[in-house]
């Protein structure tokens, strides 16, 4: 039987999986002028974002700090390293992002609404999907 250590990231990863389809979902909807639906997937998002964060601070505490190292060479360690750097950086600066472009919805200002989310939506959309490829790459395929 896995312990919830070995459990976390499968779970996490999962998450991230799930908010890139209601990302994908909440874009697809805008795009058709159906806000209300729009509006339900982005803040599903969120929850699963928030929720995904939550259960990803847990599993570092669990693990206290001590990191899987990736096992692949060459060209897919590059390919890994940078990935995951970038995925870092834009994960720290999604956070804010996000919590700006959900006020500006929630307070009813569609115009800065619109222009922030030009912004958030690719970026939090990046770190979803490299949140899914990170963990294939350390857990599932090297």
């Amino acid at each position: 039987m896995m312990s919830l250590t070995e459990n976390l990231p499968g779970f996490n990863a999962a998450l991230n999986g799930t908010a890139t389809l209601l990302l994908t979902a909440g874009f697809a909807f805008i795009r058709t002028e159906r806000e209300s639906a729009h509006r339900k997937c982005m803040l599903a998002a969120f929850c699963v974002s928030v929720l995904f964060l939550v259960t990803y601070v847990l599993h570092k505490i669990l693990v206290k700090g001590v990191h899987t190292p990736f096992s692949g060479e060459g060209f897919w360690a590059l390919f890994y390293y940078t990935m995951l750097i970038s995925h870092i950086i834009l994960a720290i600066s999604v956070v804010p992002l996000v919590l700006t472009t959900l006020t500006l919805a929630i307070r009813g200002n569609r115009t800065r609404h619109k222009v922030w989310a030009r912004w958030t939506f690719p970026i939090w959309y990046y770190v979803s999907v490299t949140g899914v490829l990170v963990y294939y790459f350390l857990y599932q395929w090297f």
